[in-house]
Formats: C-alpha cells, structure tokens, sequence
C-alpha cells in the first residue's frame, strides 16, 4: 500500500502554523481513540489493524514497545492505549528506505534535520557503512559487516576501549547474550537506558529494602486508600495507568498529584471503554493537586514525615506502625531526631507552597491505611532524585506500607523492557552472584572492575578513551545532556554500530565508519532453524511476559537481534570459548531462557513456566513475604542529605519532557494536544506571572539560555512562549531538543542519571523563530 500517511516527507518541520490552545481538563476519551485507530486502519489495512489491536499485550500476542505497564492476568479486550497503536504504526510501516535516499542524501546534509523528519523516511532495509572518508552511507552485505565489526574488536588495544549500549527496546533474551559478549569479550562497558531514566530508583530502595523494583503488584490498586502520584503524566507516558487509577477511585481511594506543571491525566480520566468516559464526564483523579516548586519534592517528603511523627507524639501508638518498625526496620530513632529537626521556613521555600496543602497531603497519609506512592522521571532526574526516593520509602516505612495489600512503592517505568534489560545483567555494575554465575555455567572468568554508564560513556568519548562504540537500539547522541557535546564526543571514535530500525540522530552523528544493522520490530515474525520464536519481557511490576510477532518481517534482509549478537559471538570466541554455542542461541532460543535459568534467580523452570504460564511473576521479598535482602535483613531507615537549588533574580528552573506524540526521542507527531500544542514543539511553557514579571508576553520569540559555573551558556534560539499553569519559578520544554540545554556536569552525585529536572535558564528576547524543526542552538 503507498498511502499517504506512509510517503517520507521532503523538507522538515517548522512551527510556521504552530497553533496554541487553552489546555485539556481531562485525557484520553473518544478522541483518543480517533487519534489512533484512524491512522492505523489507513496505514495497516482493518484486518492487520484488528489482529494487532486484539493481540498488543495480550498473553498470546505481542508485548507493546511502548510503556512497561503490567498486563493484567485477565485482559481486557482491548488492552492497548493511544501511544502504544503509534507507535505500533510508526514501527509496522510498509515503507523502507530506498537506495537511491542514501545516495541523495549525505549525512552532512541530515545533521540539521530533526527526529521527526528522520524517523518518518521508514525502515532501514538492509545493512549499510560509512567509509571513513566518505560522507554517505552505502550497502554492504551482512557478512561484510559482521567482519567490519570483528576486525575492530580485534584491534583494540584494551576491551576498554569498547562501549556497549543497550535501550530498553530489547528483550530480556537479546539483553542476557548482550551482557554475555561484552563480558566475553572483557569489559563491563555495558551502559543503558535505564542510567538516563529510572537509575534513582534502584540507587534509592536498594539500600532500603534490598531491591529496586516496585514493592506492589497491579492488583493493589484495587485494596489501596490513597495514591501519591509524584513527577509524572500518565496520560501521556504510561496511559494504560489510567485504568488502575480509576479502578482505584471506584474503590474509595484518594489521588494527590504531585507535579510542577498541572497535568489534564492528573485530573480526569475519560475510559473510552465505558460509557461514562465516552459520554460522560469520565472519572475525577486528583483529590488534591499539589503543585510544587521542581526540586521541591525531597523537602515536602520529609515535611510529611515531620507531621506523621508530630502526630504520633500528641497521640502516642495511633498513628505509627509500630510492629513493622520495631520488627522490620532499623534506624528509626536517629531518622526520627532529623525529621523533627526539619526547618519548616526551608521547606516552604523549596517547594513553594504554603503550609495548609502540607498539612492537608499529611492528614491524607496519616488517614490512609494502605497508600501508594507512585514516581517516574519527575523524581529521578532531579540531582537529589535518589536521596527523594530513599525519603520516599523512609515514608512509606512509618506507617507500615511495605508488603501489605494496596501499600508500596511504584516507580513508573516508561520504556517496555527497561527493567528487564537489567534484570539480565545489562549493567555497568557487574554483581558478585551474577560474576560467579556466569563463571560457573560458562567456564570463563568475567571483568570485575566498574564499566562506564552513558553518562561517562559519553565523556570517555569526549576524551578520545573509546575506539568502538555499539548500539543495540536507542539514540543516545541525541537522549544525552549536552547532546551538541555527544556530537563531537562519537566523532572521535573509529567505528561506530547502530542496529535500529528507522533512522534517527544517532546514525547521522557517527564515528569515522559506521555500520547500520537493520533489525526486527516487535510485530514481526522471527523464524530461525528450530522454527519461529518468541522472546520475552519485564514489566513495572515484575511480571515475565511472553511475546511472539507474527507480522510477517517489512523486508527479506533483516535479522533479530539475536542473530546479530549470536554472529558476532561465534566470530569472536569460537576459538576462545568453544564451550559457548552461539549457533545454538540463535537456532533456538529456548537454549538461551535455559542459561538464563541457570544463572538469573527468580527464571528457575524458564521454559516450562513461561510455554505453560503465558507470563508469571518475578519473586519480591519485601512485597511477598516482608523479607529483606539487605546486609542485616532489615529494612533500613537512611539519612539523606538535602540540597536546596537557589535560583539567581531573572531566572527559571527548566524541566525537560515529552509532548503527547511522542515516546523517547521517537517523534509520532507534532500535537501535545493535552497541554495545547498543535502542529509544532519549539516552545517553552513559563508561568503567566513569571513571564511578566521577566518582561514578556504569551507568544513572544525567546532564546533560551541554560546557565552552569565556568561554562559557556548553551543556548536554543527562537521558541515560542506559552502561558501555561506551571508553577511559579518554573519553565518546561521538550526533549530531546532541549537537552542541548542540560549541562553535562549537572548529574544525581549517587547514580549520575543527568538533571534534566533542573536547569537554570534565562529568556532573553528572539530576534526570529526558529525555521526548521531542529532549532539553532549556537
């Protein structure tokens, strides 16, 4: 089919007809399902549009790409959302990149071209390489490729000198024989996605319970009595949420958001799968919106918990739980002396609110016998975002929310395997267990000093360190803080390997050769020796799900990710480690999920479990039997430090985020259409107050200028300014543009996931909007 929702555009986006609306009061309804069934039945065709829709998430189908929310064990018949259709048709499209686009077009001349223009010229169709001298990209034979690759790594001085990144797009069984060749092959260079989102997370309930996964399963929404939703937009980022939260206020229980910016999924939900939300007014959200000053969020937790304990001491044995505390915890009393110590005019400058809607959010928790505390990316890009999550649990501890029906911790994970991806070992971290694992079943000694993460990926690249840099999916030149920095930095390497997909600005920012691995979607059918096969992944909530595509592949010269990873082992270690048999991996990947077996706890049984289950459940200590895996098998209060950002006269402190048509760096389309924000996205969302109070109107041209100590600004020119409900003190705009805009520097001390929370900027008059969908940013 040549529709024409499948024809590449010729030039790139502007904002010439950017058009600004009064935001959503509410998400989703009857037109969120317009958005996406009515291009996916042009696209797709009704037929192969139905058979995805009743297959996506499904225990006999396919797993979304999308978000990592839980599947439910009883599906619904419908269990997609809006973004998980698009992106379904964005990765299902017919069309693919012809020959003669690489001859046309030069990679200088799609350095100022954006993700969107990128993405929408289709599917990488065969394997294609840089020369180092030459400006274009070119076919070569899969073969010719894989021997690019191995040459390189044979050359290398050290194993150090390799990078191996990892998105959250890929399996757990192409994830563990990822970690498996890096390791081989002798480094822990093996940085992902999760360093740039969720790392917080990890670094913060570790230390307290013993894991870094959500303490709760999906079927807690129905029992809890209150959620606290912190730093995140369901409705865009994980829309399939929304349908807990509900369930959640069917059952009596109250929602407070938590979010500098006033958020319409934070506020009422419109199920189009119910006749109230396709009809009616849909179900109310929050009980209680908290809009805080950004940053703000570690002060107001420990505010909460300085009430709690205040209200303990005036009715003593009410109010705290003291058999979890007294028989399941340890530091209680020296974290009790600090949060009575908690200086309340700080609080109330850092997070900008006044004492009543403190008070108010305490009387909630103090009320509620089963709560939930929920966070995404609001919480971990901040620079305190793991000392947030560490006073997170140090909260839910007080009143005994860990391992009981409808209490826990939830992080919202927002890419589909993310979790997954570590949960195999795709980490720089290599574990003692995990070390002494793959020692046993494999029979060579792995790496045990500390590899780099992104972040220090990126900077060894910056310092000419790293000679190869590979990508199982992903963007990271572009998802990187400072990313007009990552472009000099992948530069300086010798080879550069991209397996993807469609294009994007990681493979037009490269090293002096480049390789681009055409790969599989999810959707697709993956027929090896052993006949077609199916893989697997993690959802937030720990649930393994099983997934098997059975579109047929868009061209002839794909392979899996398997297979890549598994040609690559076999030229590599065949001599060295003949008793790893790479050939069987990919023959049949069963003979993975057994390695898997025996070296990951929790995947005893893989391959019975998951062909007989469908999907089961990871094991959670602390949700399943309040065990702790911690040193002393307690679980531990912990004192944090607490850093309050100063924001100099004139200036803002900017959040990056996505915009509704979008996942990542993917870029769908050009609507926020929840915040207002139709057909264009260079814009930054100021409060009205703060923009007149700066010298400026709704619809000036600014330039926006990021702000670091003995650095040069950085800088993006002519953005829109939008009046917009964001709390006072604070801007946003959207990324993976203005993360040109996030100072490398500026990073979380204990997990070094960038700040992207938290820049200072200052608005300064434009003399032009910006022309192109990539903004000027010198």
């Amino acid at each position: 089919m040549n529709h024409p929702f499948d024809r590449p555009p010729i030039a790139d986006f502007t904002d010439e007809h950017l058009v600004i609306k009064k935001p959503m009061e509410y998400a989703v309804g009857i037109e969120a399902v317009e958005k996406a069934m009515l291009p996916a039945e042009i696209h797709l065709g009704t037929t192969r549009m139905m058979e995805t829709a009743l297959t996506m998430n499904h225990k006999k189908g396919f797993d979304c790409p999308s978000c990592a929310w839980a599947n439910p064990d009883h599906s619904k018949v419908l269990e997609f959302c809006e973004n998980g259709i698009k992106n379904i048709v964005w990765d299902d499209t017919p069309l693919t990149i012809p020959d003669e686009f690489w001859v046309e077009h030069s990679l200088t001349s799609m350095l100022d071209k954006s993700e969107y223009w990128l993405g929408r010229q289709g599917r990488i169709a065969k394997p294609m390489y840089k020369a180092a001298d030459s400006d274009h990209y070119q076919p070569i034979s899969w073969d010719e490729a894989f021997d690019k690759i191995a040459d390189k790594l044979r050359e290398l001085d050290d194993p150090n000198e390799a990078v191996f990144y990892l998105s959250g797009r890929i399996m757990n069984e192409p994830a563990y024989l990822y970690q498996l060749f890096g390791r081989m092959f002798g480094t822990n260079n093996l940085p992902d996605c999760s360093n740039m989102c969720h790392e917080a997370t990890g670094a913060g309930m570790s230390p307290a319970i013993g894991v870094g996964k959500a303490s709760i399963s999906v079927d807690d929404f129905k029992h809890t009595e209150l959620i606290i939703a912190m730093g995140h937009n369901p409705g865009t980022n994980h829309p399939r949420s929304l349908n807990s939260f509900e369930e959640a206020k069917h059952h009596g229980a109250e929602i407070v958001a938590v979010n500098p910016l006033r958020e319409a999924s934070l506020l009422r939900y419109k199920n189009p799968q119910q006749v109230s939300g396709e009809l009616g007014e849909g179900t109310k959200l929050a009980d209680q919106y908290v809009q805080l000053r950004g940053g703000g969020d570690q002060l107001l937790i420990q505010a909460l918990a300085k009430r709690v304990l205040l209200a303990e001491q005036k009715a003593p044995g009410t109010v705290l739980d003291h058999e979890f505390i007294q028989t399941y915890c340890e530091g209680f009393e020296a974290y009790r002396d600090a949060m009575l110590a908690v200086d309340d005019e700080l609080v109330l400058r850092a997070t900008g609110l006044d004492e009543a809607e403190i008070d108010e959010l305490a009387e909630r928790y103090i009320r509620s016998n089963a709560t939930i505390i929920s966070w995404a990316l609001g919480i971990t890009q901040q620079k305190q975002g793991t000392a947030v999550i560490a006073e997170i649990m140090n909260l839910l501890f007080l009143r005994g929310n860990i391992g009981k029906p409808g209490a826990g911790a939830s992080p919202f994970r927002g890419h589909s395997n993310v979790q997954g991806d570590r949960t195999m070992g795709v980490w720089e971290n290599l574990t003692p267990a995990l070390a002494a694992s793959l020692k046993k079943h494999f029979g060579f000694t792995p790496p045990t000093e500390s590899g780099f993460d992104s972040v220090d990926s990126m900077n060894a690249l910056d310092e000419g360190k790293i000679k190869f840099f590979m990508s199982l999916g992903g963007n990271l030149v572009a998802a990187m803080s400072d990313s007009a920095r990552s472009d000099s930095g992948i530069r300086s390497a010798e080879l550069s390997v991209q397996v993807a997909t469609k294009l994007n600005r990681s493979h037009v920012v490269t090293a002096a050769e480049a390789l681009l691995l055409p790969t599989y979607v999810r959707a697709e059918r993956d027929e090896q020796a052993s006949g077609s096969q199916f893989v697997t992944s993690e959802d937030t909530y720990c649930r393994i799900n099983m997934s098997h595509g059975d579109v047929d592949p868009v061209t002839e010269h794909l392979k899996s990710d398997v297979s890549i990873i598994c040609e690559l082992g076999r030229r590599l270690f065949s001599e060295s480690h003949p008793q790893v048999n790479w050939q069987a991996f990919e023959d049949d990947y069963d003979t993975i999920r057994d390695a898997i077996a025996a070296t990951i706890p929790g995947f005893e049984d893989f391959n019975q479990r998951i062909k007989k289950e469908l999907s089961f459940v990871l094991p959670h200590p602390p949700r399943d039997s309040r065990t702790f895996p911690t040193r002393s098998g307690k679980a531990q209060f912990t004192l944090q430090s607490t850093e309050v950002i100063d924001v100099p006269e004139g200036r803002l402190l900017l959040s990056t985020m996505r915009a509704h048509d979008q996942h990542n760096t993917t870029i769908y389309g050009l609507d926020d259409r929840y915040r207002g924000v139709h057909k264009g996205r260079l814009v930054v969302f100021v409060n009205p107050d703060d923009l007149t109070a700066l010298g400026f109107a709704d619809g000036d041209t600014v330039d926006v200028f990021s702000e670091w100590p003995g650095e040069p600004d950085r800088v993006l020119r002519g953005y829109r300014a939008v009046a917009y409900p964001v709390a006072k003190g604070c801007a946003a705009l959207y990324f993976p543009e203005g993360n040109v805009l996030v100072p490398r520097a500026s990073v979380d001390p204990i997990c070094n996931t960038p700040a992207s929370k938290q820049v200072i900027v200052r608005l300064e008059q434009g003399a032009q909007r910006a022309q192109t969908g990539r903004p000027v940013s010198v």
